[in-house]
């Protein structure tokens, strides 16, 4: 069986078959036939080359639920309020959030009809293999496999330490004489990430329909704080809500001040590329990727303007919530409102909880990405990465590489918080650079007047245009992901993410020309789109079978 397989997804010798294949197709590795999705995600793979080695159990809800909850837009704009009150204020936030909403609808549009061209783990750096001219594919595939990789392993540290140091928050609030510790910290973020992934290993098979009961706390849990808020805080007027722009960070101008501000906002929405490592684990996934994409960021949208518009009306003294011993400003606005701890403390909860969820996602999607780049042995120690342990049908060895990152990256804070938060923030520019390469390419292959291949998702006459203003707006708030919080800058208050940055590409670039250059197989190599027409005719199949 293994031998047919194989000769059905590439048209070649059994022996000149890569190794992840022959890893892939083994008879004791392959899912059963009920998780294998439909015609067309059968027809899609061999397209793609892959052999379906993980369960697809996950349908549209569930997958906007995984999504959304991962992104917990409006989570983090409570829990990064420091930054935008000290780069923007009330109105930076606002007018930030608005320009992150429209650039997203850009952004995700576009990557939706990417997800729907390719749906597959790789995603961005499949995408980058198959759009980019042919002299720069293979390089320009393996770095943003490599910026994915560190990316999101960083994230799942990054949304850790947040929801650790918010619980720290509630016990200084609680307790005035506790004085937080980094080691406190460590421990909480190492608890956290422990959880997610033995949720993940021991819990897979029930993931998806967990989903759904966050999603509505996601939801819920918005309007238990929000209404509270509304209801018993002193307001502001419009004015002072929505247009005054702050300079706490002391930058020479205003303007300068809220496009760093900007970045909070921007990281809030952020990240829903979670969707498409997920495909092999998405039914009718070609048609489910776009949709959960566009409707989980409309979603996230709506709440997070919610959010904003709650915060911006009810902070009415900021330099109190700034000074506030617990570090994080919305925990003295619920305790400000409510004059009750146990009060803030439950409002508190609800945060804590969703974004320990997030951490569920994160490291769901991080073991995907690291297990797809590993088959085209984009990574060190790819044979092992990519093993996929019979029965389990999880990337169970890329899981166990994400709980050793997340401890080692948590056990820097002991050393130094400064070199924590810079790997933390390199996520951001990290998925950012990605969104600008893959999305460069595909603009590149428009250009060329190269046709692109067939979609259930298409952006048709008007994706070019789409695409380039996804890149006006991707590329200078690039440049500002590496700016500091404040000045003056010492090297406590530097942002070293462009440290990070460089270093990883550096290092990648190195093991590029020293080892994987003559090893990495790009996914363009391994994918037939001849293939596509027996997907396109199973696609008229499907529908007139009204699946």
């Amino acid at each position: 069986m293994a031998e047919k397989i194989a000769h059905t997804i590439h048209p070649q010798k059994l022996d000149d078959t890569p190794e992840w294949s022959a890893v892939e197709v083994s008879d004791d590795v392959l899912v059963a036939d009920k998780w294998q999705g439909n015609t067309i995600d059968r027809s899609e793979m061999r397209m793609l080359g892959r052999v379906q080695v993980l369960r697809r159990n996950f349908t549209l809800v569930p997958m906007l639920g995984f999504s959304t909850v991962l992104i917990c837009t409006w989570e983090l704009l409570f829990a990064n309020l420091l930054f935008a009150l000290t780069d923007g204020g009330t109105g930076g936030l606002f007018w930030g959030f608005t320009v992150t909403i429209f650039a997203c609808v850009f952004i995700y549009l576009s990557m939706a009809e990417m997800a729907s061209i390719s749906p597959t783990a790789g995603g961005q750096y499949h995408w980058v293999s198959e759009f980019s001219p042919r002299w720069c594919q293979k390089y320009l595939s393996y770095i943003t496999g490599w910026l994915l990789a560190i990316g999101w392993q960083g994230a799942i540290v990054g949304l850790s330490f947040v929801a650790g140091t918010i619980v720290q928050g509630l016990i200084t609030l609680s307790n005035p004489s506790y004085e937080p510790q980094q080691w406190h910290g460590t421990l909480l973020v190492i608890a956290a990430v422990a959880i997610a992934i033995s949720v993940n290993v021991f819990l897979s098979k029930v993931l998806p329909m967990a989903e759904i009961p966050i999603l509505i706390l996601h939801v819920v849990g918005l309007f238990a704080i929000i209404i509270p808020l509304l209801v018993m805080a002193p307001k502001n007027d419009a004015r002072t809500a929505l247009l005054t722009v702050t300079n706490g960070g002391g930058w020479s101008t205003t303007g300068t001040s809220f496009m760093i501000g900007l970045l909070t906002a921007l990281s809030s929405m952020m990240g829903f590329d979670c969707a498409v490592h997920m495909s092999e684990e998405v039914k009718n996934a070609s048609r489910t990727l776009p949709t959960a994409i566009l409707w989980g960021a409309g979603l996230n949208a709506i709440l997070g303007y919610l959010c904003v518009f709650t915060l911006c009306f009810t902070m009415t003294d900021i330099p109190r919530l700034l000074d506030s011993s617990t570090g994080f400003p919305f925990l003295q606005l619920f305790y400000d409102v409510t004059g009750s701890k146990a009060a803030t403390a439950v409002m508190a909860a609800i945060i804590i909880i969703t974004l320990i969820m997030a951490v569920v996602s994160e490291v769901a999607t991080a073991s995907r990405q690291i297990w797809a780049f590993s088959r085209d042995d984009g990574l060190p120690f790819s044979k092992y990465l990519r093993r996929v342990r019979p029965g389990w049908n999880i990337p169970l060895n890329a899981l166990w590489v994400s709980l050793g990152f997340g401890i080692f990256i948590a056990l820097i804070n002991l050393g130094s918080s400064v070199a924590l938060n810079a790997i933390v923030s390199l996520t951001i520019s990290a998925l950012i650079s990605s969104y600008i390469v893959s999305i460069g390419c595909l603009v590149s292959k428009r250009l060329r007047g190269e046709p692109l291949p067939p979609s259930r998702f298409s952006l048709g006459k008007y994706g070019l245009a789409i695409n380039i203003i996804a890149l006006v707006f991707l590329c200078p708030l690039f440049i500002f992901c590496f700016f500091p919080t404040a000045t003056p800058v010492d090297k406590e208050t530097m942002n070293w993410a462009i440290a990070m940055f460089g270093g990883i590409t550096v290092f990648a670039s190195l093991w590029y020309v020293l080892a994987a250059k003559a090893i990495y197989r790009p996914p363009v190599l391994i994918q037939n789109r001849d293939l596509q027409e027996v997907g396109e005719k199973t696609v008229h199949e499907v529908r007139d079978e009204k699946l």
